[in-house]
């Protein structure tokens, strides 16, 4: 059987996290090379990970992401795929956030989708068909209390990738977001952290019309089509991933 990217190159930012690393061993698995850029070998789940070459990166620093950028030139001298899934949340009202977090939500989320789709551009010309994935979220359409940096990053990765798309569709670079809703990771926990989870995660799972959360593969599955050869005519989209969460209105205790 044919592996969807066989020989393709791709960096995964966030690459050892929850959704990071599940996108890595899936891009393994379907015969690419790729790099796993974030800031811990462990990552934010605090284990050890085999999927992926690890390149220490944080994604606010325009050295660094150069630096990551020219190990990517120096072994392969093409990059097929980046995928922005490194991110954090901060959970506050306007009022309740500082400036110093609401600068370093955006340095991250939005500042390091710019800085590291910026300097992958030249690699990504080099690729027969050239894919930047983006992490929006279905918080970038509709919000959750209390995340409104978070909700405000969001919304600026959809527009970000829209522009792209636009700016850079002539030379045959595709630019998709994934928008995803409650999935289980680490963001997640720390989403419930204080509650009693498990009536929580049951709570979370009620109210989506599939009655469940997703899970990493379920991301892994959408960016890995949205990086082969059978997405070549999706470009600017956002493709939100909620289990349907997004499509209905609030519902009635009855």
């Amino acid at each position: 059987m044919t592996k969807m990217l066989n020989g393709r190159v791709a960096l995964v930012t966030g690459g050892r996290g929850g959704a990071g690393r599940a996108i890595c061993e899936r891009f393994e698995a379907e015969g690419a090379h790729v790099y796993a850029a974030d800031l811990r070998e462990s990552g934010s789940l605090d284990s050890d990970a085999t999927s992926g070459t690890f390149i220490r990166l944080d994604v606010t620093s325009e050295d660094e992401v150069v630096a990551a950028m020219n190990t990517v030139r120096e072994e392969h001298g093409v990059l097929d795929v980046l995928v922005n899934a490194a991110g954090i949340e901060v959970e506050a009202t306007v009022e309740e956030t500082s400036l110093e977090q609401f600068n370093h939500i955006m340095a991250i989320n939005v500042t390091g989708t710019f800085l590291t789709s910026k300097y992958a551009l030249p690699l990504l010309r080099n690729s027969v068909n050239p894919s930047i994935i983006n992490f929006g979220s279905y918080d970038g359409f509709i919000a959750d209390p209390g995340l409104a940096a978070y909700c405000a990053t969001k919304g600026a990765v959809h527009a970000l990738t829209k522009a792209m798309a636009c700016d850079h569709g002539p030379e045959g670079i595709r630019v998709n977001a994934i928008c995803p809703g409650y999935v289980d990771t680490p963001m997640l926990g720390q989403f419930f952290q204080g509650a009693d989870e498990e009536a929580v995660r049951a709570e979370a799972a009620a109210i989506h019309p599939l009655r469940t959360i997703g899970t990493p593969t379920d991301m892994a599955n959408l960016v890995n089509w949205l990086a082969s050869d059978e997405a070549r005519y999706a470009s600017g989209q956002l493709w939100v991933l909620d289990g349907g969460l997004s499509a209905q209105v609030q519902q009635m205790r009855l």
